[in-house]
């Protein structure tokens, strides 16, 4: 059967689930492969096929909830388009999964345990932080015109962190996440004070 068939595939999600929840309940120094199996309720023989060690597991997860983000790597400025159109569905690619439990849940789990080992924390920075795709945005609407900006990087971080502000960092105490209405109206507020405080009509209007 190929590696990337549906049951193999549903396997392997189950596994991961498991381990998210054994991550955070017992850290990932006291987390055990015996019970992580029990949990995914899968043989060992079965857990150590997909991940050939605890640390292999981690790293996987931390690959998962990157490959959730790819739609905002996808996102380029398009010349012709009106900017605020065009960072509203930037905004949107990031609040979609940002609705989603698990990506929440794996959120939780990578943030608690990077904090205990700084050598992850580093290692999974580097895979989950998509801040480079909204400058870019925001580097090439300046240069096209639309929006004026002299320092590209500290905007597209402002405009990331006002999503996140609401949608992300609240909700990795609770584990809940955003309604679909709650993440529209951040999403339109966010984009709001962007246009607000970089966009060439409101400069000449002296806003």
């Amino acid at each position: 059967m190929n590696e990337c068939s549906a049951p193999n595939a549903s396997k392997r999600a189950q596994i991961i689930e498991a381990a998210v929840a054994e991550f955070q309940e017992k850290g990932f120094a006291a987390s055990s492969m015996d019970r992580i199996s029990a949990r995914a309720e899968v043989s060992k023989r079965t857990l150590y096929k997909y991940f050939e060690s605890k640390e292999n597991l981690f790293r996987s997860i931390v690959i998962e909830l990157s490959s959730r983000f790819a739609e905002v790597l996808e996102i380029r400025y398009e010349k012709g388009r009106g900017i605020r159109e065009q960072l509203t569905e930037l905004a949107w690619a990031e609040g979609r999964i940002l609705m989603l439990p698990d990506v929440i849940a794996m959120s939780r789990m990578v943030i608690s345990e990077t904090l205990r080992n700084p050598a992850l924390a580093a290692e999974a920075q580097g895979k989950l932080d998509k801040t480079a795709r909204f400058i870019d945005m925001l580097r090439d609407a300046s240069e096209d015109g639309q929006l004026r900006i002299d320092n590209p990087e500290q905007a597209g971080r402002e405009f990331i962190g006002l999503i996140k502000a609401r949608a992300f960092w609240p909700m990795l105490f609770t584990g809940e996440v955003l309604s679909q209405s709650e993440m529209a109206e951040t999403i339109e507020n966010s984009v709001e004070m962007i246009i607000s405080r970089y966009g060439i009509a409101a400069e000449k209007a002296g806003v």
